[in-house]
């Protein structure tokens, strides 16, 4: 059995170790983004999906909100183009959740003394740090993209400022990488599981997430636009919308972001 923490992404490996497989696998040493190569797939009527670009490297990632996106080389970075699993104009709550939600129950499996929790809407951490992030768009060619990106490698020590404070990577945590071809073959089954189940009943989500979930019962401040909300997590609702116990009652907050607008990172990623 290989080494869950060594090695490197063989295309054709990965492949036979997915079950169901995947149609298309590329894998880079070096792109601007996945997810710029992820949507030319998306917009070819006759790819054959489902599809992963992977990198060993990229230089021009972007996160969630215009976000600049920051990796170490040779960490997890990974695009996958999906037939959507129901039309939307915009990727619902719910999916970027179910991604989060089986990438973290893979990682406790693969590296069980790293307690890594789901952060809404879209994030991976331990801790205080950011692990992972998800970035979700959906296409006019009715395929959606799921971008993700995790530091299996390198250190926070690393980063530009202030992500240094904010981030941390699995060697930071248990001294050596994790192997990004291992992660894939667990994550990817699950994910696509997820999602087929998900559109025959959407009440497994809140169940699969409330022990994942890294905020119930914190105080959460909520960005949307030039509100602000604050309340205490209670989970999310059937929707993927976060639930706040405020002094008004308890509020479903569809959309929004944990971190305020002047504290985004926009500098260049992985440059």
């Amino acid at each position: 059995m290989q080494d869950p923490l060594q090695g490197a992404i063989d295309a054709g490996t990965l492949r036979s170790r997915l079950c169901p497989p995947l149609a298309t696998v590329e894998r880079h040493a070096i792109v601007a983004s996945t997810m710029i190569r992820a949507r030319e797939i998306a917009a070819d009527s006759g790819a054959a999906l489902p599809a992963a670009v992977i990198a060993d490297r990229q230089t021009h990632g972007r996160g969630r909100r215009g976000a600049g996106w920051w990796q170490s080389p040779d960490s997890l970075t990974v695009s996958l183009v999906l037939a959507a699993p129901a039309a939307s104009v915009a990727p619902p709550p719910t999916w970027s959740l179910a991604c989060g939600v089986a990438l973290v129950e893979t990682l406790r499996d693969l590296v069980p003394d790293v307690v890594t929790v789901v952060r809404w809407p879209n994030d991976v951490y331990v801790g205080a740090g950011k692990l992972a992030g998800i970035l979700v768009e959906t296409t006019g060619t009715g395929r959606v993209i799921f971008g993700i990106g995790v530091n299996t490698a390198g250190s926070a020590a690393d980063a530009p400022e202030p992500l240094a404070r904010r981030v941390v990577t699995i060697p930071d945590l248990i001294g050596r990488p994790l192997d990004r071809e291992t992660l894939l073959a667990g994550f990817i089954p699950r994910l696509l599981a997820l999602l087929a189940g998900l559109d025959r009943d959407p009440a497994i989500l809140p169940d699969r997430y409330r022990p994942l979930c890294g905020l119930t019962g914190c105080e959460v401040t909520l960005y949307v636009g030039d509100r602000i909300d604050r309340g205490i997590c209670r989970g999310i609702a059937v929707d993927g919308g976060l639930l706040l116990d405020t002094s008004a009652g308890l509020k479903h907050c569809r959309a929004g972001s944990l971190t305020a607008a002047a504290d985004v990172w926009s500098g260049a990623a992985s440059d």
